[in-house]
């Protein structure tokens, strides 16, 4: 019984993660994770109590799959160079696999600052993370300019975001196919590395 539980338990977080994607917070009911779990919804109910607290745990989830492997990279034994390559690659590879992410976790955020943002440890993390140390000792050392974490992670979140949160319409606009699009996204993932090494580190 406690495998069928089990099973129950993820097949509705599966549908939920899905439906809160689409639709967000607001616009999704209980009926409609039932529905995309194909139960009915006092099992739903029976599992998680309420919409509410099955939205929680998703977000939750979803704020480590998001940022977990970057504060790891962040706080890699690399130099500073490789390690910004890294964590544009990184994001990369995370926003062009799950593109609703970033918009989900933007609007939820921003509609109730005050229910999410006691849940976003990642942001402690950031700001002591062995990233933000490699900045000061090389600034110290006249390596690069003044700069913090906190410039680095929105550089590295929106540049690389917005290359796929406008897809519809760069296609559009300039008229190309999903695998003309892929090369243009390759392409521009590295111009953003040369932007913010070459923005970063000052001519020796």
């Amino acid at each position: 019984m406690r495998c069928i539980g089990q099973s129950s338990e993820e097949k509705i977080k599966e549908a939920a993660r899905k439906v809160f994607l689409k639709k967000g917070f607001d616009g999704t009911t209980s009926r409609d994770i039932a529905n995309e779990a194909e139960m009915n919804i006092a099992l739903t109910n029976y599992y998680f109590r309420s919409k509410e607290k099955l939205f929680l745990e998703i977000f939750k989830d979803l704020l480590n799959l998001y940022f977990q492997d970057t504060i790891d990279i962040f706080n890699k034994d690399i130099p500073l160079r490789e390690k910004i390559i890294e964590s544009v690659d990184h994001t990369f590879e995370m926003v062009k696999k799950e593109p609703d992410l970033v918009i989900f976790i933007m609007n939820e955020v921003h509609k109730e600052p005050e229910r999410l943002v006691p849940d976003l440890n990642f942001l402690r993390q950031v700001k002591n993370s062995k990233l933000a140390q490699q900045l000061s000792d090389e600034i110290v050392k006249g390596n690069i300019r003044p700069i913090g974490v906190e410039n680095i992670l929105p550089m590295l979140c929106g540049y690389i975001q917005f290359i796929f949160m406008g897809k519809n319409i760069h296609m559009k606009v300039f008229e190309v196919t999903e695998e003309q699009f892929a090369v243009f996204a390759e392409d521009h993932k590295n111009i953003i590395k040369d932007m913010i090494i070459n923005y970063i580190f000052l001519p020796k």
